[in-house]
């Protein structure tokens, strides 16, 4: 237990059931990980739960870390978000059999990687950037 006072307020973090909470987290996304790739899975489904553990799992975040608060935010609340709502969509059946593969992929130390998905952030960020270079150009140039 992690404890600190801010002004007259005591701060406590049990960082155990943070670790269990991320580990839960981590097995889930396996778990979708797994499920989408099932034919029995509807496609809109397919399709949410990829996107959502290509975001997981992608080297590249949509907000960098480093930026102050927002940097965690998709860490903290959108990827736990979009995995719960995953969840929901894909049939009881196949996620039961996903979450067994998942521990056993946990166990045995393996770890999904997404490529397209780091792929698609790395293109987002460039035309980020290139609009904001645009935008640029168009106030300079008045």
């Amino acid at each position: 237990m992690l404890s600190w006072t801010i002004g007259e307020v005591v701060v406590e973090v049990n960082l155990g059931e943070w670790k269990r909470w991320a580990g839960r987290l981590k097995s889930e996304t396996y778990a979708l990980y797994l499920a989408y790739r099932d034919p029995r899975v509807p496609w809109y489904a397919k399709l949410f739960a990829a996107l959502v553990v290509g975001y997981a799992f992608s080297p590249i975040d949509l907000i960098p870390d480093p930026i102050p608060v927002l940097g965690y935010l998709d860490d903290l609340i959108l990827v736990p978000l979009g995995v719960a709502l995953a969840v929901r969509m894909i049939p009881e059946d196949v996620l039961s059999e996903s979450r067994q593969k998942a521990r056993e992929m946990v166990e045995r130390g393996e770890r999904p990687v997404s490529r397209a998905a780091a792929a698609v952030i790395v293109v987002l960020w460039l035309a980020l950037a290139v609009l904001g270079a645009l935008v640029v150009v168009r106030i300079v140039r008045g």
